[in-house]
């Protein structure tokens, strides 16, 4: 009786309205109260947009992946990482002998792009599990309870699909987890700390001995801002960090990513990786597909190294655009990039890649370096050179024009950002101080300090390079754009004349 008491409903609601209607009675109220009894209803029930999908339709799964481990390029510490954790699925009888507690969490932190992702997918392959994935804002609404019911939701249905598939573990993984693991100020009543809590409960209700296992696995791009709860062993376990790819992880995602393209016999891919320094592996995978995209405009049946250039060009600053500048503009944007230029080369030498005028995305001119090593540790002098680098520009455009122009905005920006690298690492007259202490007036005047003092210092080094700005000039407005070898040579000959 109970399967057809819906048809039974559906077929008489409606004729007991028309009744009641043709009777007289204002049938509009009772309309009103079922159309709102329905969506608590259906809200309550967990099928509406409002609460957690139960159901599992709208969850994204891969059930039966097959992304696995080796194709996942530039991150073989964290893959070494990962995989002895997964092993505690893996290896359940010798684990068990040594009396080894499975971990219950992983965290995944580092820059966006880096695969953070792809490690997770790789890790349900790995571990022959189900994999269920969420993003921490799919959990919090304004409604009280609603977050806290998808995270339930969440655990049962990969343990549900975990059953119904026939594996005897699932990872979910959650991105984005900073959204409801943030630290927590003691408003209880807010409904993203609620998520937390059910979040935490969870966790610790994640056993050895149950079957299936799940892993619980999180990435963020944020670690300082979660909850010192959430991060504390016995929930995650493991902090595994994905960072940016060195030059040696850079040529091998490039290869990985060139595998199914034409390319040139040509190209070297480690001048490549030389060149796509602090990329990460989604830039680096836009790289070749951006690079392949340009073979196909102009009909070339390979991809070669100018393509790619250009590729590392878009990514970096966007599509040339079809802005037109006036000559004295456009003279003026070749003094300030060949300030930019000749600095780089005096401070570093053999670090400029390109000098060009091409307008790309909001630049009407840039300079592309190409550093000679990965590097991760700054002194003061590097920093200091960083800055007369940057502030290269504004002193050219001094030099042969009397004033700046709005050009240098990015560059003076960039410029503030060192200065605060080095206050903060105690690299300044100021000696080792808290930023936190600084007040306004302290941060302009450092910030005054060390600036006037090192545009005084980049004006006259680029004084005694004058005849290489007005020989190299005419060259740079006509070609357009200068490689590096090319500008080397120039600086040279002009140099020495």
């Amino acid at each position: 009786m109970r399967k057809y008491a819906l048809e039974i409903a559906i077929g008489f609601v409606p004729v007991l309205l028309v009744f009641l209607f043709v009777i007289g009675i204002n049938v509009l109220p009772v309309l009103f109260l079922a159309v709102i009894g329905a969506a608590v209803f259906y809200t309550a029930r967990g099928k509406g947009k409002l609460t957690a999908f139960s159901s599992g339709k709208n969850r994204s799964e891969v059930a039966d992946s097959s992304f696995t481990f080796d194709q996942i390029g530039g991150q073989e510490r964290a893959k070494q990482e990962l995989v002895e954790a997964l092993d505690f699925l893996v290896k359940r009888d010798q684990i068990a002998k040594l009396g080894i507690r499975p971990l219950k969490g992983i965290l995944l932190a580092g820059p966006p792009g880096t695969g953070k992702t792809l490690l997770a997918k790789a890790a349900a392959q790995y571990t022959d599990s189900v994999y269920v994935a969420a993003s921490g804002s799919e959990f919090v609404e304004m409604y009280v309870g609603v977050g806290a019911g998808r995270i339930r939701d969440l655990f049962k249905e990969a343990r549900t699909k975990a059953k119904k598939a026939g594996k005897e573990s699932a990872v979910i993984f959650i991105d984005e987890i900073e959204v409801i693991g943030g630290k927590r100020d003691g408003g209880q009543h807010r409904e993203y700390d609620q998520t937390l809590n059910q979040l935490l409960t969870e966790m610790d209700g994640i056993h050895a001995n149950e079957s299936p296992r799940i892993l619980l696995i999180a990435a963020t791009n944020r670690k300082e801002m979660l909850d010192s709860a959430l991060l504390r062993p016995g929930r995650f376990d493991r902090h595994i960090g994905v960072e940016l790819p060195d030059k040696k992880g850079r040529l091998h995602i490039l290869n990985i990513h060139a595998s199914n393209k034409p390319m040139d016999d040509e190209v070297k891919m480690e001048r490549i990786a030389d060149q796509t320094y602090s990329f990460s592996g989604a830039q680096l995978e836009s790289v070749m597909n951006e690079a392949a995209i340009y073979a196909m405009r102009v009909n070339d049946p390979v991809i070669t190294e100018q393509h790619l250039i250009m590729a590392i060009d878009k990514v970096l600053l966007g599509e040339t655009t079809d802005r037109e500048t006036s000559i004295e503009e456009r003279e003026r944007v070749a003094l300030h990039e060949l300030g930019h230029a000749i600095m780089a080369e005096l401070m570093r030498p053999g670090s400029v890649s390109q000098v060009a005028l091409t307008p790309r995305g909001g630049t009407l001119g840039y300079v592309r370096h190409q550093p000679q090593q990965d590097q991760y540790l700054y002194t003061t002098p590097f920093l200091h050179s960083q800055i007369m680098i940057a502030l290269g520009g504004a002193a050219a455009e001094e030099m042969f024009y009397g004033d700046r122009s709005t050009g240098s905005r990015g560059d003076f920006e960039q410029a503030m950002n060192i200065v605060k690298t080095l206050v903060e690492s105690g690299l300044t007259s100021l000696g080792i101080v808290d930023s936190s202490m600084m007040t306004p007036q302290k941060w302009a005047d450092i910030s005054r300090e060390i600036l006037d003092e090192l545009m005084a210092k980049t004006k006259n080094l680029l004084e005694e390079q004058r005849n290489v700005f007005q020989s190299s000039l005419q060259t740079l407005i006509k070609e357009e754009s200068i490689d590096g070898e090319s500008f080397r040579s120039m600086l040279k000959l002009y140099s020495a004349a």
